[in-house]
């Protein structure tokens, strides 16, 4: 049966280059999909038994989150201000030995998903273990989640060695066959925890069931440093020898490259997701976003996990990443709104290969939209809806969300979950932890 609904607002942002801002349009949804969008004197004509009135709105498509490790939220502030291989091997490590399975994945994932579609994300490119956790939790959320496998070489609370960890990855993928919203890619840790042979064979799967790859790569100095001193060459060197620098991978992090590598980027088709907040909290530098985007690579915007960031944030990513692009060129041009905003949508969506599914606002796309209140006083006045967006507006501000024509937050309401129940979880988990601090 056919569920038809308008929704009008101030704006829409739709993210088409030649037509990206419209005024008082209306989008027609038909089940899940943009059925149409239509102007203001043709929603005079017609007459839609529900129609939803945002007057003081934007509309716009739904961020999509190219890097995060959802479940990790319950480790939130427990191991601040320090480098990132302090951090993984003396806390963050031995943390998860003690706590990780399938449970505490799917509190940790419910609780981040809250976060993410109260931020205004409706896709999170996950990576992590105990996939089904991280799956049942988008399910239950409404979340469109791609089910990063990790993928290391030494023993965790999931497996003992890479080979338990792939055939986990693909057991996993074959329970959620069919599932509209559920994606699962493969997620080798990084160049310094995954051996030559587990890369190649990666590469090999990836192409026998379709899956994209998903890695941490090029984060620090110190990694880069390491695989030098080990393998006599650059880990984006090493990377590129087996084979992994295609299309179909998401390269979180890249901060350090050299000018020939920024070049062979966009010649391989690589997709970079750009964690700013992350990659300054653990002081990994700044990646030269600017020139890949210049170059023509396509960069999209993550938050990593909320352990490094503490908070699943994809407006402050936004407006993070435009000034620190601004402030490392000194180029006030650098990074614009629009450019930004890209990051944040559509340019995810084609990291993820749903850019023909999701990211803007367009006919027969599925309806992954977010709506966008600009009514507060601190937000006013108002001349550019897309600078605002970026430069002003923040997650309080959203107001509803829509992921693949489900409502999943109406007026800051969450339509899937209880927060009480959510609180309880949290507090558990935050309790055991203490008591294993000591």
């Amino acid at each position: 049966m056919s569920k038809k609904r308008l929704i009008q607002a101030k704006w829409i942002v739709t993210m088409d280059d030649d037509n990206p801002i419209l005024g008082n349009h209306g989008i027609v949804l038909n089940n899940n999909i943009i059925e149409a969008i239509l102007s203001p004197k043709e929603i005079k004509k017609s007459n839609f038994e529900k129609k939803i009135v945002l007057k003081n709105h934007i509309l716009m498509p739904g961020l999509i989150n190219l890097h995060g490790h959802s479940a990790m939220t319950l480790f939130r502030g427990y191991a601040d201000d320090l480098a990132l291989m302090d951090w993984l091997s003396n806390h963050i490590w031995p943390l998860e030995g003690k706590f990780v399975g399938e449970k505490f994945v799917y509190d940790g994932s419910l609780l981040a998903m809250a976060e993410m579609i109260l931020s205004g994300t409706t896709t999170i490119n996950d990576m992590y273990f105990f996939h089904s956790g991280v799956a049942k939790a988008g399910i239950k959320m409404g979340m469109r989640t791609f089910v990063g496998c990790s993928i290391l070489e030494f023993p965790t609370n999931y497996a003992q060695n890479a080979k338990g960890y792939i055939e986990k990855s693909l057991q996993e993928k074959a329970k959620f066959k069919g599932e509209p919203l559920v994606t699962f890619t493969l997620a080798p840790h990084a160049p310094y925890t995954v051996s030559d042979e587990t890369f190649k064979e990666i590469v090999n799967i990836s192409e026998q069931e379709d899956m994209l790859i998903h890695c941490h790569i090029h984060e620090t100095e110190t990694e880069i440093q390491q695989s030098i001193e080990r393998y006599e060459m650059r880990p984006f060197d090493r990377l590129e020898k087996l084979g992994v620098l295609q299309a179909n991978l998401i390269a979180a992090h890249m901060v350090f490259l050299n000018d020939d590598e920024i070049e062979r980027t966009q010649k391989l088709g690589l997709s970079i997701s750009h964690n700013p907040s992350s990659n300054m909290k653990l002081a990994s530098g700044f990646a030269p976003v600017s020139t890949l985007i210049e170059k023509g690579v396509n960069v999209g915007l993550g938050t990593d996990g909320a352990a490094s960031n503490n908070r699943l944030d994809m407006f402050s990513e936004m407006r993070l990443a435009s000034l620190i692009a601004k402030g490392c060129s000194k180029n006030p041009t650098d990074l614009s709104a629009y450019e930004t905003l890209k990051m944040a949508t559509i340019n995810g969506a084609r990291a993820l290969h749903i850019d023909d599914k999701v990211g803007s606002i367009s006919v027969g796309k599925h309806a992954d939209i977010i709506a966008v209140d600009t009514s507060k006083i601190e937000n006013q006045p108002i001349y550019d809806p897309i600078s605002h967006l970026v430069y002003t507006l923040g997650r309080e501000n959203v107001s509803d969300v829509w992921i693949n024509g489900q409502r999943v937050l109406k007026n800051r309401v969450l339509a899937n979950v209880d927060i009480k129940e959510l609180h309880k979880r949290a507090k558990s988990w935050q309790e055991k932890v203490i008591d294993y601090k000591g």
